[in-house]
């Protein structure tokens, strides 16, 4: 299974607009990230999760040309807004594509992005999108996903957990039944949004110890802002953690 980091940013995206500061100014490629988001490439199919605000731009620069299903976390803007450019795969897989996600983000995806989900566009070209609401385990092309009930403050989520990796993204607790389904895991990427607290993201010093409780083989932080130097804060990390990167690939 190959995993692709797409996006490792938070909201903002880094370079962040109107900022001088020392991380959107750098020059290493590592320090820029656009919106979160990750692809699952397995048995020939490509698994995305979250249409990101940076979608189309992830897609061209990953060389990406095909997605045979989305898994969405939330319907927050940063996760959902890429949306419409799912219609690029639409017209070459020329069939829908499946999507799945708790009841509250279904439902908010489909308000939303009404024009979506209505026939009567006067001939307009919207996405081809099937969605389902997954409470369960369940097998997208022979690959084994696992919803992740989650806490983004106090708007209940979904992290995923895709054969023995898992990606837990806008997170900021973890309830105990679903920490015993994240045990020893071959890869956790784990939302590290920066160094200060925040209501609704693990900072980095609470992520390292999610991670440590959780115990995987290897640990990387997403969803990061312009307070995180890639190499500085590389150095400081326990050893089996470091912080994602847009366009890194993991194969486990």
């Amino acid at each position: 299974m190959k995993i692709t980091i797409l996006g490792s940013g938070t909201s903002t995206g880094v370079p962040t607009v109107g900022c001088n500061c020392e991380v959107c100014r750098s020059t290493n490629p590592k320090n820029k990230r656009t919106r979160t988001s990750i692809l699952i490439s397995e048995n020939a199919k490509n698994i995305l999760i979250d249409t990101s605000t940076d979608l189309r731009y992830q897609t061209l620069e990953n060389n990406i040309d095909h997605i045979d299903a989305v898994l969405y976390t939330h319907s927050h803007a940063d996760h959902i807004h890429g949306i419409d450019d799912m219609r690029s795969f639409n017209f070459i897989q020329n069939t829908p594509i499946p999507c799945f996600g708790n009841r509250d983000t279904v439902n908010n995806i489909k308000n939303i992005f009404k024009y979506i989900f209505h026939k009567d566009q006067n001939g307009c070209t919207t996405p081809q999108l099937e969605f389902s609401i997954i409470n369960s385990q369940l097998s997208l092309f022979k690959t084994k996903i696992t919803p992740i009930k989650i806490m983004h403050g106090i708007i209940p989520i979904l992290g995923y957990k895709i054969n023995n990796m898992a990606y837990i993204t806008d997170c900021s607790y973890i309830p105990p039944q679903s920490e015993k389904k994240l045990q020893n895991l071959d890869l956790l990427i784990l939302d590290g949004l920066r160094y200060e607290p925040h209501p609704t993201h693990f900072n980095i010093h609470t992520a390292v110890e999610e991670a440590k409780k959780l115990n995987p083989a290897r640990t990387l932080f997403t969803h990061l802002t312009h307070d995180l130097e890639y190499e500085k804060v590389n150095r400081e990390l326990p050893e089996g953690m470091e912080l994602a990167y847009d366009g890194m690939v993991v194969e486990i």
